[in-house]
């Protein structure tokens, strides 16, 4: 499926959304509020423990109206939809963007071209949560026969910023384990957290999907000479992990 794009701007509902923003830019917001008694319960959305208040945001009801039939208009509930069925809506890459199939905690069937995805995705999630005990626990150890005491995450853009992101949302909740992102392609930056490390306790994390990222892999082999520099060739097997799609690559990294 060879899935439309709208230009949003384009469309009579941005038009009227135009006119409208020039009705009420000047109107302040605490004049919504007295002229509608009822703008708080018609601009939050409950959602199980989810509680999304919106009426502190510059708009009106009649805006909030422009804003769905907009949505409408560019066909985002058909886009949507075809997200969660496994359309695909990729089309740099000509598949599906199923995301929601990682997020699919009940395991229901998610199909691309008739074939349920699921059972893969169950199978792969129980391989992290494996591998992830075994590091936790201390069963899978480095060259030296020691237990990992610290992760290094390298990467950049999302695969930088997500995991960081998880790390502090969760930071109530760690374990024994010390933390460290690297991202910047400034060489001190990569240095600066090598300084603080022990490599033989040390398992570095590379996340690359195509594990062709130049500033990902300057400082993954930043950091594969510095082990290099305590441990063999075949050592590097022990302490340098990659998430990635391009198995050729990763393997020929080592």
């Amino acid at each position: 499926m060879s899935f439309p794009s709208y230009n949003p701007t384009k469309t009579k509902s941005w038009q009227a959304l135009t006119a409208h923003f020039e009705k009420i830019k000047d109107v302040h917001m605490n004049a919504w509020f007295e002229k509608n008694p009822n703008r708080i319960q018609q601009m939050t959305i409950k959602w199980d423990d989810f509680y999304v208040d919106f009426s502190k945001n510059r708009l009106d009801i009649d805006a909030l109206k422009l804003l769905l039939d907009l949505a409408e208009e560019t066909k985002l509930p058909e886009a949507i939809e075809a997200y969660f069925t496994g359309e695909k809506i990729n089309k740099t890459e000509n598949r599906a963007v199923l995301h929601t199939a990682l997020r699919n905690c009940k395991f229901t069937p998610t199909l691309i071209d008739g074939e349920d995805v699921m059972p893969e995705v169950k199978d792969v999630l129980k391989k992290m949560e494996t591998f992830s005990d075994s590091v936790i626990n201390g069963e899978l150890k480095g060259y030296t026969g020691k237990s990992f005491d610290t992760i290094v995450n390298i990467g950049i853009g999302g695969s930088d910023l997500g995991p960081a992101m998880v790390v502090d949302a969760l930071a109530y909740y760690a374990n024994h384990l010390n933390r460290y992102f690297v991202s910047n392609v400034d060489g001190d930056h990569v240095n600066e957290v090598l300084k603080k490390i022990n490599p033989e306790t040390t398992l570095f994390v590379i996340v690359s999907k195509t594990f062709t990222t130049q500033e990902t892999l300057s400082n993954a082999n930043t950091i594969r000479e510095g082990f290099l520099r305590h441990g063999e060739l075949g050592d590097i097997e022990k302490h340098i992990v990659a998430v990635s799609t391009n198995i050729s690559k990763d393997k020929e990294f080592g």
